[in-house]
C-alpha cells in the first residue's frame, strides 16, 4: 500500500479504525518534509498492513490547527483509533522502523487503562 492523501472529511474515520494509522502531516515548501517523503514511501511499501496517510497542511489549514500542528512535518501514530505518538521533525528510516515496531508492540489494554486512569485524575 502506498500513501493516501487524508483530508479534514476523512481524518476522523481513518484514524479512529481498528488497526494502525500514521499520519505525515506536510507542506510542498517544507525542506524535511520533502527529505521525509521518500522514506515514509518506502515504509508504507514494506507494511503494507498500516495505513500510511499524508495531510498538506497548507490545504488543511483548519485540520492542522485543530490537531495542533505547530512545526512539519509531524508524524503521529494512531493505534485502534487511540493516537499513541506524535512528534514534529523527519525521521531516517530506521528510526520510523524503530517507531513502527513500537507501535506494533504495544498493550492496548494497558494504554487505554493508562488513559482512563489519567482522564479520572483531571
Amino acid at each position: 500500500m502506498s500513501t493516501t492523501e487524508l483530508t479534514a472529511e476523512k481524518f476522523q474515520e481513518t484514524v479512529r479504525g481498528d488497526g494502525i494509522v500514521l499520519v505525515d502531516w506536510w507542506a510542498s515548501w517544507c525542506g524535511p518534509c520533502r527529505a521525509f517523503a521518500p522514506v515514509f514511501e518506502a515504509a508504507s511499501e514494506k507494511h503494507t498492513d498500516i495505513t500510511f496517510a499524508k495531510i498538506d497542511t497548507e490545504a488543511e489549514q483548519a485540520l492542522s490547527t485543530a490537531a495542533g500542528i505547530r512545526s512539519i512535518p509531524t508524524l503521529m501514530a494512531f493505534r485502534d483509533g487511540v493516537l499513541v505518538f506524535s512528534q514534529p521533525g523527519a525521521l531516517p528510516a530506521p528510526s520510523l522502523e524503530q517507531l513502527i515496531e513500537g507501535v506494533r508492540s504495544l498493550d492496548m489494554d494497558a494504554v487505554r487503562s493508562q488513559l482512563a486512569a489519567q482522564e479520572s485524575a483531571e
